[in-house]
């Protein structure tokens, strides 16, 4: 993820993309959408993330 490119930008960017008849719950999705894929990527840069086999564990045990 550039660091120049704002949560911003990219959310007008995802609303931007979607037809004119998009409803505001459309548009609202898109910033969510944006938003977490963000946070994502800032977990994968800081090591908080699962392997499949972990999950997997995790799920059995409950």
């Amino acid at each position: 993820m550039p660091a120049t490119i704002s949560l911003k930008d990219m959310a007008v960017e995802a609303i931007r993309q979607l037809p004119d008849t998009a409803s505001a719950e459309e548009m609202m999705y898109q910033i969510s959408l944006v938003e977490n894929v963000i946070e994502g990527l800032k977990d994968v840069e800081a090591g908080r993330t699962y392997t499949t086999d972990e999950v997997l564990q995790k799920i059995k045990q409950r």
